[in-house]
Parts: structure tokens; sequence; C-alpha cells
């Protein structure tokens, strides 16, 4: 360790808890560590990161659970196979901690683990990480055992200290630590101390759920009420039916509990008279008759008569009836019925309405009042489920507000390597998945060891498992079962019978010929009510992210005693792996590098207790199918965009796409042969009658391509104002900035604003591609509307659509650009391109990327942006192949152009910026290879230590310059984490 590391680590630790103002190494300084997923802080990262950056490792915690070990799992495997030592120290206190997870933890091979024994010894409450990197120590301290929510989402205090191996706090800890780790107390976790402990937990487990059993509960205890999303589905059912409306239609996640929702809006809302009126519940399968029925009964008891009505069943004087639809769609069936029969009828997985099946029931009943319930309305074909009820949403939450609001099962996804057979994976262009390697041993053996080591909640494992094909899952099935494993394979040709046999063996504790997976193509995507599954296993490419999320949903739905699911994703070569990140983050922006850092930093961002974890392979599969994917593809922006017209029932507003969550509709706007909303209408929308001349087209593509995402409000308010045909222009923006904005207008950016808007601002092409783009001219000392623009605005239609556009701008600035940075236009970890930062830096013209080469010095404004790509491409140039790199979060190495001595005046302008007035700010990007966006985060201002180096750039006889930087404020962790890591 290096005289000045071990100066910064006694200069931290000394002064930082004195007054955090101190000039110190920020990675050193202690911290507090509490759960935030807002802020992408979770107490689990933060000793995720540890552990894959430590040499060695010792854990002093009371309680250890299935649930706080199981998101580390992949992690332990890695240290495993690096070789990394640790001692974990645990112990029997309150036969809290789980034997399961002490025996899972003391299997890998690079860890050693002890129990304490609190009977013989004192109390042992501590709560402490110690992570070892040469002779520096972390040390983690405070609240958190290892459980689940501990590490996630409980309100939890810790402290982070660093201190040298000599250091007063490191030897201390390390002491009481050894002191532990060697007492007589503490017993080395082997065969016989798991067995006399697990008996002893299996007592204590036993006679909890019994005192549980035999608790005098209150009445109030067992009255049943809606949940969150349930009372606003009602209130709105309310005001829907207010309006006269007929027809609904409730958007839910799986799990959240829509047949509940259903009930409760049949007793509160839509019948006056439960005597005299009768209701249909219709679904696809009549499994799911059954559950729906059950639930029905829960919720109205023994005062309501219920049948049901399928192939084995034919109930049909009920009450509430609950039917299939293939048995309604027979027209002798059907035909037993009145036209209006049914005060209210309810379709289950409404997003199947399009069937001929589904249409011959609905246009022969006449109830007063039609609901619709899905978790996914969208479809790939050109049925418009929207439609069918009128377009009125009674309400939608999706997966993200369920997790937000706690509605589901926390699950722990792992998206693992598929495995790779003589040399060769799982892959779209070679089509290896012909039958034989799908079911070889190989990969049999392969997939049991992954579900083993993972593992699950609970006492047994109730696992699906989705595969590809039937045969597929009929042979893995069968060799499942010869390595000991009760299994069976099911699809949709089996019986209602038998599905209903296999999934009560699946669940059923009280059965002694239990299962332990179903084997299944997707006859349990969507529907059937399995909320016992704790591990659902993933053996197929994902299509899309609606399956997807239908079949990790099959896990989410919580049940007694169920603490989490696991779910198993194997990542072959597939193209469309970018689509596993975007149905687990629910971001439909489609910005690739959003994509990116979900498939990074999931689990820091994802709300609640669920995690997310890609193996280092599989990240890579995933991350080049991002790169080679087009988010601008016209076939992507079109099924977008035709789902947002069903839901609305109308051509969408820009607007409409924010609002609804659709497509970011700048991926629109980046599209090569549209360039703006108007240009999509014009040639995809038949309805869209609206047209423009060229001059006008060409000036809406400007406002969309440059202005519209809200980076800047100047342009956006000076342009409202010519819509307005207002005089004095410039004085009375500087007011309209100043009072609806608090922004103010200066020299520097009137000018860059006019330069703008004058087709001043422009170099190269751009001048040329936008030269009508000429919206004010030269009047005296001030300016107007120019000629040509005036002329635009007496055109209704394109005042329209200009007016659209500015008040989308106006929204997104609001929305995303308002927080500015210090005295800066930019916001901090916000991304712009080159020439973002050029025009909100107030330069007087744009430079093009080429010339910038790194940073670039603006000697009018006194601006020095710097400009760094974190990722180098492999067969960069040796002359431009800077390491810059990230010291600590507040701390950057950046390299000078080559060609380059302390003494050059770019590399003095860096050291001396402060005594010399100029303005040092950081744009950082992850990848260049995204040729799309082309944006870098902004991190705000930077400072030169005054510690430079020179040297002689590799493979080259060019010279440069290595400089330290300190930040202003530190990158934000998760952002630090997603742009330093590999």
């Amino acid at each position: 360790m290096g005289d000045v590391l071990k100066e910064q680590i006694n200069l931290a630790s000394q002064t930082a808890l004195i007054n955090s103002s101190v000039d110190s190494n920020l990675a050193l300084q202690p911290s507090f560590l509490t759960n935030n997923h807002v802020e992408g802080q979770k107490i689990l990262s933060v000793l995720e990161d540890a552990l894959l950056s430590c040499d060695s490792f010792c854990f002093s915690v009371a309680f250890i659970t299935m649930g706080g070990i199981t998101p580390m799992l992949q992690t332990f495997k890695e240290l495993e196979r690096r070789g990394v030592k640790g001692r974990i120290l645990t112990t029997d206190y309150l036969t809290f901690s789980d034997p399961d997870a002490l025996l899972k933890l003391s299997q890998l091979e690079n860890i050693e683990l002890k129990l304490y024994d609190t009977e013989s010894g004192p109390g042992f409450h501590t709560k402490g990480y110690i992570f070892q990197d040469k002779d520096t120590y972390r040390i983690i301290i405070g609240s958190s055992n290892m459980t689940l929510n501990a590490l996630t989402v409980n309100q939890e205090w810790n402290t982070n200290v660093v201190s040298m191996s000599e250091g007063a706090l490191a030897k201390s800890v390390l002491n009481e630590f050894d002191v532990l780790w060697d007492s007589k107390h503490s017993h080395v976790f082997d065969s016989f101390v798991y067995e006399s402990y697990k008996t002893k937990f299996d007592i204590v487990k036993k006679q909890r759920a019994i005192v549980s059993k035999e608790k005098i509960v209150s009445l109030e205890a067992y009255k049943l009420s809606p949940n969150k999303m349930q009372v606003s589905f009602i209130e709105n059912l309310k005001r829907l039916q207010a309006e006269g409306k007929q027809r609904a239609l409730l958007i839910s996640a799986t799990g959240t509990g829509k047949t509940y929702a259903s009930a409760f809006g049949i007793r509160d809302v839509l019948l006056k008279s439960l005597s005299q009126q009768r209701v249909l519940f219709l679904v696809h399968r009549e499994q799911i008759a059954k559950q729906a029925m059950q639930t029905f009964q829960k919720v109205f008891g023994s005062r309501i008569s219920y049948g049901l009505l399928s192939g084995n069943e034919k109930q049909v004087d009920a009450q509430f009836l609950f039917s299939t639809m293939q048995m309604m769609a027979k027209d002798e069936i059907r035909e037993q019925f009145a036209k209006n029969e049914f005060s209210c009828i309810i379709l289950d997985e409404a997003h199947r309405t399009g069937a001929n099946s589904y249409q011959k029931i609905m246009k022969y009943f006449q109830p007063d009042f039609w609901l619709g319930m899905t978790a996914s309305p969208e479809r790939m074909d050109d049925f418009d489920v929207f439609a069918l009820f009128d377009h009125n949403i009674a309400y939608e939450i999706r997966l993200q507000q369920a997790m937000e609001e706690d509605m589901l099962c926390p699950f722990h996804y792992f998206g693992v390597t598929e495995l790779e057979i003589n040399g060769e994976v799982f892959d779209d262009e070679t089509g290896m998945r012909n039958f034989r390697y799908l079911v070889c041993d190989q990969r049999v053996d392969y997939i049991i060891e992954q579900t083993s080591y993972y593992g699950h909640t609970g006492d047994r494992v109730k696992g699906l498992i989705f595969c590809s094909r039937r045969d597929e899952a009929d042979e893995l099935s069968r060799k499942f079962n010869e390595r000991g494993f009760r299994t069976v394979s099911l699809g949709g040709e089996d019986s209602q019978y038998v599905r209903e046999e296999m999934v009560d063996r699946l669940t059923n504790d009280e059965r002694v010929d239990y299962l332990d997976y179903i084997f299944t193509v997707d006859i349990f995507n969507e529907g059937v009510d399995l909320p016992e599954i704790n591990q659902v296993i993933m053996l197929r490419p994902t299509q899309s992210p609606i399956v997807f999320v239908q079949q990790l949903g099959r896990g989410l739905r919580k049940a007694e005693g169920k603490e989490y699911v696991v779910v198993l994703d194997f990542i072959g070569n597939y193209k469309n792996n970018f689509m596993i990140p975007i149905a687990l983050s629910g971001d439909r922006t489609y910005n690739k590098d959003n994509v990116r850092r979900y498939v990074m930093e999931g689990t820091r961002v994802i709300p609640g207790s669920s995690t997310i974890h890609f193996d280092e392979i599989s990240r890579k599969r995933i991350f080049a199918a991002i790169d080679t994917a087009n988010f601008s593809d016209i076939r992507l922006i079109k099924d977008n965009y035709k789902n947002l017209k069903y839901k609305l029932g109308r051509i969408p507003a820009l607007m409409d796409f924010d609002l609804y969550g659709e497509m970011d509709v700048l991926r629109i706007f980046d599209n090569s042969s549209l360039g703006s909303y108007y240009k999509f209408l014009k040639k995809y929308e038949p309805e869209y009658k609206v047209r423009l001349n060229d001059k006008e087209e060409k000036t809406i593509e400007f406002i969309s391509k440059k202005l519209a995402s809200g980076k800047r409000i100047h342009e956006i308010a000076l342009l409202e104002l010519l819509l307005d045909h207002s005089d004095h222009i410039m004085p009375r923006l500087s007011e309209e900035l100043e009072d609806r904005y608090n922004v103010s207008l200066d020299s520097m950016s009137s000018r860059n604003l006019i330069n703008v808007l004058t087709n001043e601002f422009p170099s190269g092409s751009g001048k040329s591609t936008y030269k009508e783009c000429v919206f004010l001219q030269k009047d005296g000392d001030d300016y107007r509307i120019s000629d040509q623009f005036s002329e635009m605005l007496r055109k209704r239609n394109f005042t329209q659509i200009l007016r659209e556009l500015l008040d989308f701008a106006e929204y997104r600035y609001q929305r995303d650009y308002s927080d500015h940075y210090q005295d800066t236009d930019f916001v901090l970890n916000q991304k712009y391109t080159y020439e973002d930062a050029c025009r909100l830096l107030g330069w007087s013209h744009n430079e093009v990327p080429l010339n910038i080469g790194g940073y670039k010095f603006d000697k009018e404004t006194k601006t020095f942006p710097v400009f760094i790509n974190y990722d180098k491409a492999d067969d960069i140039q040796d002359t431009v192949r800077y390491e810059d790199h990230f010291v600590t979060p507040d701390r950057l190495i950046a390299i000078s152009k080559s060609n380059r001595t302390v003494s050059s005046e770019d590399v003095q302008n860096f050291i001396k910026a402060k005594e010399r007035g100029i303005d040092v700010q950081l744009f950082v990007r992850k990848n260049k290879d995204d040729i799309i966006s082309k944006e870098f985060y902004y991190l705000g201002r930077m400072a030169a230590t005054g510690k430079t180096k020179e040297f002689v750039m590799p493979n080259t006889t060019s010279s440069a310059v290595e400089i330290e930087w300190t930040l202003d404020d530190p990158v934000r962790a998760d952002l630090y984490e997603y742009i330093t890591k590999g």
C-alpha cells in the first residue's frame, strides 16, 4: 500500500466523521447505508459489490435465512470459482436462522461456516461484514442481518468504514471477530451440527405453526376487504356507470387480484338487487372457472347460488354462473338463455375475445354491463381489444406498480448461461434447437445442477418449467424422473381432469404422491391460479415481453409461508434477448442505454425485495442482442403506435405516448426515414389527412429532432412567443424565462439561441439540411419573426402541429430537465449529445464530434467540456486509446489528447482552470457503439487536483498526460457501478 493512499485513508477516517466538507477520497470516507430503490440504493448491492472486489471476507451476523442468501448465490458461486475465501459466523439465537441456508453456504468450497451456541454462551446479536482487499479493510456494521427484507427494503442503518490493517478500527473489529470465531461456543457447521440444529429448528417451526393456528383473532380480521388496486377499480367503475357506460376493461398484472376485484365490483357497483339479477363469468378453462367461483363464494357467501357450466358440469340454474367459453359458444347451449338473461357478464383473459367463439357469445347476449379483465391487452394480431370495451379502462396496474405497492410475491431472477454442447450454444443463427440437444443427458444434468443450487423457499420445490415444444417437455420429464424427481409433462391436449389432478399433486402438501415439477409449453402462461409455485424455470427463448411477464407471473402470487419465488432463465444466443430486461423493467422507452443499465443494476432499482442477476456470459449475450437491435425500427414503432391507438380509440396525440406508458416518441424522431410524428402519421396512418408542404414538414422535423426532448426551455419559450406574434422578442423572452421558469438569459445564451433559430449554429451538412428553418430575422437592436416562419403560421394545420409539439417539449422539460445543476442548463445524471452540450454551454456554433476529440475549449464562453467514452472499442487506434477511468465516485483519471505534455496549452488550461476562470464539465458514456442516441451522462463540474504524469502511449511514440480530477458531486451509486463495471 502506497504512502499516499495510507494518508488518504487516515484523512478520510479522521476528518469525515467531524466535517463532511473536508476534501478526502469519497470511497474512503465513512458512509451511511440504507435501502432506497428510488435512489438506486440497496444494502444487498453494496455487499455484492464489496464481495466481488475483495480478496477475502468475514461475516458475523445473528440471523441468516434462505431469503437472505438466495439473491447472493450467483455472487457466491463466482467467488468460489475465483477461490476467494470467506468465514461466516452466525448463531442459533431464537432458532431463527434457516438450517438449509446454512447448509447451502457450508457446501461452498471457499466458505468456512460456524454456528455460535447461545445456550452455552452469552447472547449473540452482531451484524458486521468485513471485506479485505490487500491491506485495506472495508467494514460494514449496523442493523442488517442476512435476511431478505433487511438487505433490500427495511429501514436499516449501517455504517460503511474503510481502514488500514494497522488502523485501530480494523484491529478492534478483526480481533473481536477472531475471539468469537475461536470461542469454545462456536462450532464448525458440519453434518452433526446441521442435523442437531435442524431437528431443533423443525420442532420450533412446528410449535410456531400450532400456536399460530390457535391464536384467537378478532372477527374483523376475517372480514374480506379490497386491496388498494381493487378500491381504485371500484371507484372508477362507479364513475363509468354514472356516465352511462356499459363496457369497461380492467388491466391488472398477474397476482394483483383481478377476480376479487370483479367480485367487489359486482357487489358494490354493478348489481342493485342481488336477489333479482344473474351474473355470467366466462373463462377459457374449467379449472379457472372453479377458482373464480371459489373467489366469489368468499366475497358473497351462501346467500347466492353458484353453478358451473363446462364439459363435466351443467349447473345452469345458478344465480352466478361460471362457464367455459367452449360450452357457451355452442348454439344449443347458449340459446337456452334469454339474450338479456344476465345483468352483468365478466370476460376473463379478455385479450382472447377476438376469437370467433367469444364473438358469437358477445353478439348474442345483451347484458347491462360487460366487464373484461386481462393482464396484457396488447395483441400481435390486428384485433382491437380496447374497442370491444369502448376504450373504457376501469383501472390499469402493471408489474412495476404492483411490485411498488407490495401486491406481489418478491422474485429472485437469475439469468444463467445456456449449456454449450460440442462447443455450440442454442442460437438463432445456427438453429441449434434440435431435439437431440434439447434433451441430451448433459443438458438435463446441467439444468438439475442449476435448479438445485439456486433452490426455493419452503420445505419442498413446487416448480413450473416452460419448454419450447411438447416433445421436449415429455422427454425432459422422463429424464428428470430417472434421476429421482417426481415430474409430469402437460400440454393443451391433456384433459381438464388430468390438469387439475397434476396441479393438485404439485401444490398440495398433504399428498404422498406429490410432484416436484410440471413441464409445459404454454398452458400455464395465464389464468390458472397457482400461488404455491416457488420456482419458475424458463428453457425457451423470450419471444415477447408479454409472454415473459405471463410466465414470470405464475410465481408472483403470494401464499402463506412463501417468502419469494426463484426464477431461472437459461439464456442462449438469441436476437430477442434484449426483451428480457425490457420485460423485467417495464421500461418501454426502448433506449439502449436504459436497457443496458437495467441488466447491470436492476437489483438496485427494482421495487421491493425482488432481485435481478445475470451471470457474466448471459449478460454479454444480452448486450450483444441490444447492440444489434434497432429500437427505432419502423415495425417496432408501428406495433407500439397500434397498441396505443387501440387503447384510446383515436389517433394518439404526442402526449399520449408518455401519459399511457407506450414507446418513447423520441424513437420516432430518431428514425432516419421519419424525423417527426407528423411524417409517421402521413406515411402509416390512413385516417390522418393533414398535409404540409416541404418547408413546413422540414420545420416540424427540425423542432422534433433538435428541441422537442425539452433539454432547454429557451427555444421552446421563444417559439411560443412567435406563435403569439409578440414584438420586442428578446426582452419579452428574458421576462418570460425569469417569471415562468426561474431561468436567466445571459448574453452568451442569447447569442446562442439566436444562432440556433437562424441556422447559424449548425456546422457541416447540418447547415444545409435545415436551411429553411429560420425563425427570426434582425429588427434594429432586436429580432422579430422571420417572414417565412410568419407565412407558415398562417396555415392552421401547421400551427396546430407546432403547438402540440411545443406543449410536449415543455412537458418534457418540466419532467426531465428543469432541475438544473448549479448555474448551468444541465441536469445531473441526465443524458446529452455532443450537439446538446455545445448548445447548452452557449457556444456560438456546433462542433462536430471529430473536432471535439474528447474535449474542446471554447474561448468565448470559457467552457471546457470533457467527453469520455468509458468502454473503448477493441479496434480503436492506439493514439486515441485513452485509459480514462474512475478511481472512486468522486475521483477520475483522464488522459489528454496525444502529442501533449504538461506544458501544452490545453493541459495548462485544465490544471489552471480555476485561476483562469475556465469552467470544466464532465460528460461520460458507457458504450460508444450506440449509433442512435450518442448520448453522454452529465456528471457536473470537476477540478484538476494538480497531480499529472507524462507518458508515452502504448505501441506509439506519442506522448500524453495523465490528469487526476476531483468531481464537485460524486457519481450516484447505481450509475457509477454501471459505468465502471465490465
